[in-house]
C-alpha cells in the first residue's frame, strides 16, 4: 500500500511541475494527454476561456472504426494522435502546448504526439 501511495504521490508532483509551466492559450492551447491501462484521452483545452475546443478518446465508435486491425497500444496511441489533429485543424489551431500530465514522454505518450505531428499539428 505504501508503494503504490508513493507511486501516486510522485506522479501527482510530476503532474503539477509539468502544469505550472504550460498554460494553453487562444493562439497555442494546450493538448492534455490522460492515459489509462487500457484506454487514452487527448484533449484541445483553451486555458483563458477554460473550456475544451477538442476531445478524442479510445473509447469512442470513430476511433474504434478507424484503429480496427491496429495491434498494440502504442499503434492504437498514434491513431489516436492523429485523429486529435485532424479534429483541431478543422477548428482552426495549427499550434499546441504538450501537456503529458506527469507522464514520462515515452511509448504510449510519445506515440500520440508523434501522430499527431504527422497530422500537421505544430508543437
Amino acid at each position: 500500500m505504501e508503494r503504490l501511495a508513493k507511486k501516486s504521490q510522485l506522479c501527482q508532483a510530476r503532474k503539477e511541475r509539468v502544469r505550472n509551466s504550460i498554460r494553453g492559450t487562444r493562439e497555442r492551447p494546450r493538448l492534455a494527454v490522460k492515459r489509462s491501462l487500457s484506454h487514452m484521452i487527448a484533449q484541445v483545452i483553451d486555458d483563458t476561456q477554460g473550456r475544451s475546443l477538442v476531445q478524442v478518446t479510445s473509447q469512442a465508435k470513430e476511433f474504434a472504426q478507424r484503429a480496427e486491425g491496429a495491434k498494440g497500444k502504442t499503434a492504437l496511441s498514434r491513431i489516436l494522435g492523429g485523429m486529435i489533429a485532424e479534429k483541431a485543424l478543422a477548428v482552426g489551431v495549427k499550434k499546441v502546448v504538450f501537456d503529458r500530465a506527469g507522464y514520462l514522454y515515452h511509448g504510449r505518450v510519445k506515440a500520440l504526439a508523434d501522430g499527431a505531428r504527422e497530422k500537421g499539428l505544430e508543437f
